[in-house]
């Protein structure tokens, strides 16, 4: 039988794990965690990889205060079950003093309320479900799909002076209250309302032709949808194959891969997309040198999930090395509370966590398009498109 520790041995090693942990270690090393989609059925692990490059970076430099920043990026897998796992393994085990550059599908919807009790904060790379954008404990890098959603509308219907919009909505979870808000944010900015709405559009769908009949039925000249990749290009092809090549798509981020581009022959009257960073496939870019030199370096894809999580690390480092005293949870949490607003030229608007109760201030994207035949990006503008203040 297994012998149990005594009382006392038991409260002694706790208190331990918990100082060593928390950064009361004036020398020991400050523990980071994010919580990320590494495997599964949609993966996004950019956004830790160039986080790491980051902290690697400072690490390589001295460090914080002569501290090093030691990184776990834990998977979830994609599953519920392991996306709360894995936050209890970095924010518990590991105990780290704060998540930075986390991507998942999923995780802020599942972990929102023990962040929230562990009093810790996260500061995604990609936020993408309600919950990112709607706790005061979790404030993302990135757009995200809701805010993209009213942008999108704002370029069709105020630049490129589309009349007739409609929208096909993947629905997945609870994020229809989402979108609905988004578009109605755009209603209430322009005083215009679509055409036509699906929100039955299936994720993963074999067959797109009903949808795009209907839509096409329905007197749509431009169409904003929220899909990923494979999906957006059974889309387009079933428009293809119906012969319907004059309707413009109004699409989010989650397209914008060089991979999209190259598999798109036809995009009809174009795919425009508000890029959620400085457009990554501008080469010549000067917002995104220094990011795109260590992504290069490391080997990591130039994707918008790596801009995400570089940009976290970034903020994150600049907070730290403007602290005094120790760094812990606590200290760090109230940091990132009182922190001011940090410009960076990859991004249309400053980045601050802040005391608000829900953070989903970054509202601006880059607008880009892709032609039929082009096979690559190209920039739509001189300018971000901002969402106007209400």
């Amino acid at each position: 039988m297994r012998k149990s520790l005594p009382t006392f041995a038991v409260a002694v090693l706790l208190a331990t794990a918990a100082c060593a942990g928390s950064g009361a270690g004036a020398n020991g090393p400050i523990v980071v965690g994010s919580v990320n989609a590494l495997s599964g059925a949609a993966t996004f692990p950019e956004a830790s990889q160039a986080a790491k490059a980051v902290f690697d970076a400072a690490n390589a430099a001295g460090g914080i205060n002569g501290r090093k920043i030691e990184y776990k990026a834990i998977d979830d897998k994609g599953d519920p079950a392991a996306a709360a796992a894995a936050a209890r393994e970095v924010v518990g085990g590991d105990q780290a003093v704060a998540l930075v550059g986390s991507s998942s599908l999923i995780e802020c919807e599942i972990n929102e309320k023990y962040y929230e009790q562990q009093k810790i904060l996260s500061m995604p790379g990609i936020g993408v479900d309600p919950a990112c954008f709607s706790s005061p404990n979790i404030a993302p890098v990135n757009v995200g799909p809701f805010h993209d959603m009213t942008l999108t509308l704002l370029y069709g219907s105020e630049v490129l002076k589309q009349d007739d919009i409609c929208a096909l909505l993947e629905i997945a979870g609870n994020t229809l209250p989402a979108y609905q808000a988004a578009i109605g944010e755009w209603t209430k900015i322009t005083g215009k309302k679509l055409k036509y709405v699906d929100s039955t559009v299936p994720y993963g769908g074999s067959d797109y032709t009903p949808y795009i009949v209907k839509a096409r039925a329905a007197g749509c000249k431009a169409i904003t949808v929220n899909p990923v990749e494979p999906d957006s290009i059974g889309q387009l092809k079933a428009a293809q194959a119906q012969g319907w090549t004059d309707v413009t798509w109004l699409l989010l981020t989650s397209v914008y891969s060089e991979n999209y581009a190259k598999a798109i022959s036809n995009a009809g009257a174009g795919v425009y997309v508000p890029a959620e960073f400085s457009p990554f496939t501008d080469a010549a870019a000067p917002a995104n040198k220094e990011w795109r030199e260590l992504m290069t370096q490391h080997k990591i894809p130039l994707t918008s999930f790596s801009q995400g999580g570089y940009l976290a690390a970034k903020y994150f480092l600049a907070v730290l090395r403007g602290m005094k005293g120790d760094i812990t949870r606590e200290t760090v949490s109230k940091a990132l509370r009182e922190m001011k607003p940090i410009s960076d030229p990859m991004v249309g608007t400053p980045y601050v966590f802040g005391p608000a109760q829900t953070h989903h201030d970054n509202t601006a994207g880059w607008p880009i398009k892709l032609a039929t035949g082009a096979g690559k990006w190209e920039p739509a503008a001189q300018d971000w498109l901002r969402i106007p203040k209400q």
